[in-house]
């Protein structure tokens, strides 16, 4: 079997487990023990890292600086200017960490003495301990570079899933079923696999395996993740795209221009419904916190420092439906970003679009980013691509799409509630898909102009049609404003009143021209008509 570290492709097969009462009390009494070890490797890890902080010669390496800038003399006779990393930085660095013992293999080591100290050791298997001290490492390490925040101990019921390193010790998958340490947890298939996607992932070979507890309706259930070496199997009706497509993706929209296609359209819409249903439960559950803790709350609102609060039985019911109803929004999302991946890779494998900050979005677009997850969607763009054979081109914003005239070259700043671009020099688009066509015309990392030109006689027709399609469809739901559909569209930007603009659209066909220009005779649909 393949080693857990080597680099060739892998995808992961998940199969749930046929688990009976008993196995499912010692696989919870495991699950306890590796939170636990998590928990001590944690306490260890952010111990050392504070202690090396606190040192002298780690403030003399933060104060050194970071990269060398050399400039020398081209051919030309032009001056040349390269940076170089500091390496007597780097190198102050690794010897700390080596001294106080802040590195993978450290951790490694104490995992193993900590297991074999009490009775983590009677459950635990020496591998499952090491690949909890990597994933403590993983955390204590981005915490240590900025990159994320301060990572938090696991709660009783709080830790769901551990792994081995590979298939030979440890958690093993033998003849359709999972063995660790005495237990032996058959898997359940799917009889019909109608695309083949079992058959195909189960003849290839194992790196290691994890499991997965899962919390359905309230109930227990465990799966595994066979992490397969190779390919996962593409199903025949998604069909790869081999043009480059340009990408434009918002809060809650999400435009595509291709060649031959392109597309506006909600992002996530489906997921409305559940979300509102997870706000409903949210509030009650707020209400009957203070009313079962009247005594725990200031005058303002703000819950009192110490106090513990108790919890009704009606609180309780509701906390359980809650984490079933994010549960499910968390399963459709996936599905529907899913489907939104293929639907993007069947225009083509090249993406274009712009490395946006997802984190300053989650300040300005807090409600909408957190429950349509854009940068996930990316990540599994990213994912889908590579695997096929494409690529994920993030250029940086300094092109200014959304502001950019590729037939005359001017930027002109425009407010987010001006969704249309309208320029002088007689090019007329709904600005999301107008942003997704200049990124298709992105070569590495600049916008190409003369091939933007060149695009843009056979690509107007497509964005014509692309938001004819949109106006259609949106008839009787609800209206982003973003798409602009409504006021915008005949060059009247003044305020749109809210995010959601669900006005009916009463513009006539002549609106419609004035709008997209003469080359555009598709007349749109008006509601009641």
């Amino acid at each position: 079997m393949s080693n857990a570290k080597s680099k060739s492709d892998s995808f992961i097969l998940d199969l749930q487990l046929k688990v009976s009462p008993s196995q499912e009390k010692i696989l919870l009494v495991r699950l306890d023990c590796a939170r636990q070890l998590y928990n001590a490797v944690l306490s260890e890890a952010l111990s050392r890292l504070k202690l090396m902080r606190e040192s002298k010669a780690y403030q003399v390496a933060r104060m050194m600086p970071k990269i060398f800038v050399s400039s020398k003399p081209s051919e030309n006779n032009k001056v040349k200017v390269k940076e170089i990393n500091n390496p007597e930085r780097a190198q102050t660095f690794k010897d700390l960490n080596k001294k106080f013992e802040f590195n993978e293999y450290s951790l490694h080591a104490f995992a193993a003495i900590t297991k074999n100290a009490c009775h983590i050791g009677d459950h635990l298997d020496i591998n499952t301990c090491q690949k909890i001290a990597t994933r403590v490492w993983s955390a204590v390490q981005q915490f240590a570079f900025g990159k994320r925040g301060k990572p938090r101990f696991k709660g009783w019921n709080q830790f769901d899933s551990v792994e081995g390193k590979t298939n030979t010790q440890g958690i093993k998958w033998r003849e359709n079923q999972v063995v660790w340490s005495g237990l032996k947890l058959p898997a359940l298939f799917d009889p019909k696999d109608k695309y083949g996607v079992q058959a195909h992932g189960l003849d290839c070979p194992t790196k290691y395996v994890r499991i997965v507890r899962r919390k359905l309706a309230g109930q227990n259930r465990f799966y595994v993740q066979l992490v397969q070496e190779g390919r996962p199997k593409r199903k025949e009706k998604n069909k790869i795209g081999e043009t480059v497509v340009g990408l434009d993706l918002g809060p809650s929209t999400i435009a595509a221009v291709s060649v031959d296609d392109a597309f506006l359209g909600a992002f996530c819409a489906q997921l409305e419904p559940i979300q509102k249903e997870v706000r409903r439960i949210q509030r009650r559950l707020n209400r009957s916190r203070r009313a079962f803790n009247p005594e725990a709350f200031n005058s303002n609102g703000t819950i009192k420092k110490g106090v513990r609060l108790k919890k009704s039985n009606a609180y309780r019911q509701d906390k359980v439906r809650l984490e079933e109803v994010s549960r499910r929004l968390a399963a459709y999302r996936k599905a529907l970003q899913g489907q939104m991946a293929n639907r993007v890779l069947t225009m083509g494998k090249f993406i274009n679009l712009e490395k946006l900050s997802y984190r300053a979005w989650q300040r300005m677009f807090g409600k909408s980013v957190g429950f349509r997850a854009p940068g996930m969607f990316v990540s599994m763009l990213r994912r889908k691509a590579e695997s096929a054979g494409g690529v994920v081109n993030e250029f940086p914003v300094r092109n200014r799409l959304s502001q950019t005239c590729h037939q005359c070259g001017t930027a002109e700043k425009k407010a987010l509630s001006k969704r249309w671009h309208h320029c002088d020099c007689g090019i007329h688009a709904q600005r999301d898909l107008y942003s997704a066509f200049l990124a298709m015309n992105v070569v590495g990392d600049d916008l190409d102009m003369r091939q933007a030109v060149q695009a843009w006689p056979g690509a107007e027709p497509l964005l014509c049609h692309a938001m004819s399609r949109c106006d259609q469809t949106m008839i009787g739901e609800v209206r982003f404003a973003s798409f602009g559909l409504n006021r915008s569209r005949n060059g009247l930007h003044g305020e749109e009143g809210s995010v959601q603009d669900k006005a009916e659209d009463v513009v006539a066909c002549l609106g419609a021209s004035e709008s997209f220009g003469e080359s555009c005779s598709t007349a749109f649909r008006t509601p009641g008509l």
